[in-house]
């Protein structure tokens, strides 16, 4: 069948590259896709917003298949529209997709589910909000309610910050996305993703893994959509996968399907653990970023074919097979990031790095401009690397990110830190 992914970053590379290798796809198309997507399908200058062209366009090609990446169009509505004409699409509703579109839509179904989260209150007043913070201890975590392109999230360590935070978000630092706020408390423990499939009645597991989401080294900086992935997660023990199952993702897809909300597609719990006990942290109502990058190249299965089944409510009668080894990705963004950043410097270098054993480049953010690979975005590579050992991958990976020009960039240099910890 011919196939439509929507998106243009690391992660739909990464599922264009899993669904290039499907026996069920003859054809396959991204829209609006970026270069390294151009090597496995056919880019089409359609933005995730163009709703009414990105139908005409799906009829056109008689496309049977369409997988939704990113989280704003899901929000906006695009899988009820290619489902309204009849073709098939997965991702949540927008009734659904209120798992990512509203932070505090989540923390009262967690209250009212019995699901295991942080203590919090929703406030659209600055006053009220503090006096509540104020009576957390700190650090204190304080939330734009709506999305935020991974930024509406911060960590104050001082109530000044608590304060600056609160006010920043309702004042319109994030526009509509802080229209409301959580204020709730501080989680510590580990923190790991884990992601599931659901056809609105069943849950299949899929794997787990550990991002990185602070700018620099140490987990220093601002929080940003990601800067490095590593799976499996050795935090996420075969008991701590159970209770997130049993007691995260099982119960929300039956509240979700009680509230009249019915939920089909990935379910993606950001969570927190301590002492063997998960508790979530955020949903996101789509593939991560760059998680993806990790888990689909340790994927043994047919990725089309699994998500088929979600769509055909058939998940039950699914297994997946994976790959032991071990997968690892560093993100190299352009300095500046997450805060201002340039656009249009030249990459070099790729093809070289591409070359190392077991390396695999998922473009984020690039374009060519005048016959050149130029950076587009602020996070911009995916340098991904497979392995035995977290230490081997974490090798090949940093091998290949250093046979790269590209002064403008930078990364992280301690991805799986945590992991080499407990490899020692």
């Amino acid at each position: 069948m011919n196939v439509l992914v929507i998106g243009s970053g690391g992660r739909e590379h990464a599922l264009c590259w899993s669904l290039a290798k499907s026996t069920l796809c003859s054809k396959l198309y991204c829209a609006p896709g970026n270069p390294g997507i151009a090597a496995v399908a056919e880019c089409v200058p359609l933005a995730p917003g163009k709703q009414d062209e990105l139908i005409a366009f799906a009829k056109e090609k008689h496309i049977g298949f369409v997988m939704i990446g990113p989280e704003v169009p899901l929000i906006d509505g695009l899988a009820d529209r290619f489902m309204a004409a009849g073709i098939k699409a997965l991702g949540p509703s927008a009734k659904g997709a209120i798992l990512e579109g509203s932070k505090g839509f989540v923390k009262d179904l967690c209250r009212d589910f019995d699901i295991p989260t942080a203590a919090y209150q929703r406030f659209t007043d600055a006053a009220a909000a503090k006096a509540f913070a104020a009576t957390l201890g700190l650090p204190v975590v304080i939330k734009a309610d709506g999305v935020a392109a991974g930024k509406g999230v911060i960590i104050a360590e001082t109530r000044e910050a608590a304060d600056a935070a609160i006010n920043d978000i309702l004042g319109g630092a994030f526009g509509a996305a802080g229209s409301e706020l959580v204020v709730e408390e501080y989680l510590d423990g580990e923190e790991a993703s884990f992601f599931a499939l659901t056809d609105g009645e069943h849950v299949l597991p899929l794997i787990g893994a550990q991002d990185h989401k602070r700018a620099f080294d140490g987990d220093k900086g601002l929080n940003t959509g990601g800067m490095g992935a590593y799976s499996p997660a050795p935090v996420l023990t075969p008991e701590v996968v159970e209770k997130t199952v049993e007691r995260i993702l099982k119960p929300t897809v039956r509240a979700m399907k009680e509230r009249g909300r019915l939920y089909v597609g990935v379910l993606f719990a950001g969570l927190m653990i301590k002492n063997g006990e998960p508790k979530l942290i955020e949903f996101n109502c789509r593939f991560g970023d760059p998680e993806t990058q990790v888990i689909l190249p340790r994927l043994n299965s047919d990725l089309l074919a699994v998500l088929l089944a979600a769509h055909d409510g058939v998940l039950d009668q699914v297994s997946l097979r994976w790959h032991d080894e071990v997968a690892l990705t560093v993100v190299m963004a352009t300095k500046g990031y997450p805060g201002d950043y340039p656009k249009g410097s030249a990459i070099k270098g790729l093809d070289e790095a591409a070359k190392l054993p077991g390396v695999t480049i998922f473009h984020a953010g690039t374009a060519m401009k005048d016959g050149q690979l130029v950076a587009s975005g602020g996070r911009v590579l995916n340098i991904t690397a497979t392995a035995k050992t977290v230490r081997e991958a974490r090798e090949r990976a940093y091998a290949a990110v250093d046979l790269i020009d590209w002064p403008e960039g930078f990364c992280r240099r301690d991805i799986a830190w945590r992991a080499l910890a407990r490899e020692g």
